[in-house]
């Protein structure tokens, strides 16, 4: 199936995996091209990550994210993958009140073209979810560990290890699903709780470090394809190690231009040989004057 055959996925066929079993695949990418890589793959949903702040950008954490960067390559991640279900993750700070919240979600669905977007929360956001919903804005939210609040967490820290923080995530979850939400991931929650609380939930879950009992999966496709290697998560599979590929592929363009063997004629333009020979005879004419 081409790209242009491909029908988007819609919220009630996501919504409908949770009863149908199918296990739903997304990937975050952020850029046109890892857009068009995910659409021709057949990826059921591209998520513009605010990790793009680390992969793209280069900053340590995603709190740096604004919405403009956000918007800009939601836009462009829309003419990668125009087939493909497009969910919009909303950046730190910006849905800490309904009203902030409804306008930049807007800005997502409207200046980007996103069908959807994901803020991060639970219990203490439910407010600013049903308010999405309700304003007409498909939402999805994100538990377990935030990365938004991370400095709350002291840092990148493994949630729902003991049966009360399990019980936090599930509190969270239902409080998601009660919004209105029609899905929410886990991130680096112990495969059994992960699993456990999925199966208490009418709307699906995707997870990330979450284990196999979602009913979906999400990785960053920069990780997933070894193209950002500043570091490796424990839950990141590497099927294929792009910076390898392109870094010898440029040492071998340095060595070439280096040597004089690239450009060669195949990858260079000619005249005919009466064009040359006129131009020379009118580089010597404009010397003698």
């Amino acid at each position: 199936m081409t790209a242009e055959e491909k029908k988007k996925r819609t919220i009630g066929e996501i919504r409908d995996s949770k009863t149908s079993g199918e296990k739903m695949v997304y990937t975050s990418v952020p850029d046109y091209t890892s857009a068009r890589w995910a659409e021709a793959a057949g990826v059921d949903v591209c998520v513009v990550g605010d990790s793009l702040a680390m992969v793209a950008h280069g900053y340590p954490s995603t709190i740096p994210a604004t919405m403009d960067m956000m918007v800009m390559h939601a836009a462009a991640v829309r003419r990668g993958a125009p087939n493909t279900f497009t969910l919009g993750c909303m950046p730190y700070q910006s849905y800490n009140t309904v009203d902030r919240a409804l306008m930049n979600a807007t800005r997502f669905m409207q200046d980007a073209g996103c069908d959807a977007v994901k803020p991060q929360g639970g219990k203490s956001q439910a407010h600013i979810l049903k308010a999405l919903v309700e304003s007409g804005i498909p939402t999805a939210s994100h538990i377990g560990l935030t990365p938004h609040t991370i400095a709350m967490f002291g840092g990148f820290k493994i949630q729902g290890r003991t049966a009360e923080t399990a019980m936090v995530i599930l509190e969270d979850a239902l409080a998601i699903q009660d919004a209105g939400c029609f899905m929410l991931e886990f991130e680096a929650v112990p495969a059994p709780i992960a699993k456990l609380i999925s199966e208490q939930l009418e709307i699906p879950t995707i997870g990330i470090g979450a284990g196999v009992g979602t009913d979906g999966q999400i990785l960053l496709s920069y990780d997933l394809l070894g193209v950002f290697t500043d570091f490796k998560p424990k839950f990141t599979k590497r099927y294929a190690n792009l910076t390898d590929v392109a870094v010898a592929g440029l040492k071998e363009y340095v060595r070439e231009v280096k040597e004089s063997q690239f450009p060669d004629d195949d990858h260079s333009y000619s005249v005919a040989d009466g064009v040359l020979e006129e131009f020379l005879t009118l580089i010597e004419k404009r010397k003698q004057h």
